[in-house]
């Protein structure tokens, strides 16, 4: 059975921990939807590890629809949810608007996710969610601001994690079905996840949010160097390197093809 926002949900009323990756292509994505992920993000960081960039500005949203199409034709259970890239929904409620109706109508994908939680930000999660848009919030670290708050961790002050929680419970007042936690103190994420009745997905942010995302080339040891906060659960990097050159081996001393 698909999975639904209403389930996601009642996992959090029940104590279920909500499994969520990133996906950029169609092969991977058929994969994890098989393992029984529960949310597939097709997330803007696809600019850093699949395109190359640095950061993860320079995507476009005709990159993101691009991405989001092929992930969408591997997932048949998974909830795929669409990253909202940089400056793509920031200008105005009606740019949101437009952005996030493009994702939904041309990928096929149920949600989006956006970052922040000012209160710009949560007049158009409203709007959206009023529009029968589903929106999930993402506060803490948000790596769309690099360039003003850097990688660091956030909400390590009194002042900055009264912020942060403002943020969360404004977004989920505004209408969001779920809140993309990142790199904040484990205490104040369990504040947070304990305070809201929507579900809370951690990305460095302790053990107590009611779910957890991965980029899933760290989990698969693709990446070259982790964030502190990710797992490689194997290494793909040498698996692969590897085969390719035993590969090439055999094509160089005439032993492939037999």
């Amino acid at each position: 059975m698909p999975v639904t926002i209403n389930q996601l949900i009642q996992s959090k009323q029940q104590g279920r921990q909500i499994v969520v990756l990133t996906a950029y292509d169609f092969a991977i994505a058929e994969l994890l939807d098989r393992a029984g992920v529960d949310i597939i993000l097709v997330g803007d960081s696809l600019a850093m590890v699949a395109l190359g960039y640095e950061t993860t500005l320079p995507v476009t949203l005709d990159e993101m629809i691009h991405h989001a199409k092929a992930v969408r034709r591997g997932v048949k259970e998974a909830l795929v949810v669409v990253d909202l890239p940089f400056l793509s929904y920031q200008e105005s409620p009606q740019q949101a608007m437009h952005s996030a109706g493009r994702v939904l109508k041309e990928t096929g994908a149920q949600a989006v996710k956006l970052e922040g939680g000012n209160p710009a930000i949560a007049q158009t999660v409203s709007q959206l969610t009023l529009a029968g848009i589903p929106v999930m919030g993402h506060v803490g670290l948000t790596p769309q601001s690099v360039h003003q708050l850097g990688y660091r961790k956030q909400g390590k002050t009194a002042e900055a994690s009264e912020r942060i929680l403002g943020e969360a419970i404004a977004l989920q007042d505004a209408g969001a079905f779920a809140i993309v936690l990142e790199h904040i103190p484990a205490d104040l994420a369990a504040q947070i996840s304990q305070k809201l009745a929507i579900p809370t997905i951690g990305i460095g942010a302790g053990p107590d949010c009611d779910g957890q995302v991965l980029v899933i080339n760290d989990l698969l040891g693709l990446s070259v160097r982790l964030p502190p906060f990710a797992k490689a659960y194997t290494n793909l990097r040498e698996t692969i390197t590897e085969a390719v050159q035993n590969y090439a081996m055999e094509v160089r001393e005439g032993k492939f093809p037999e």
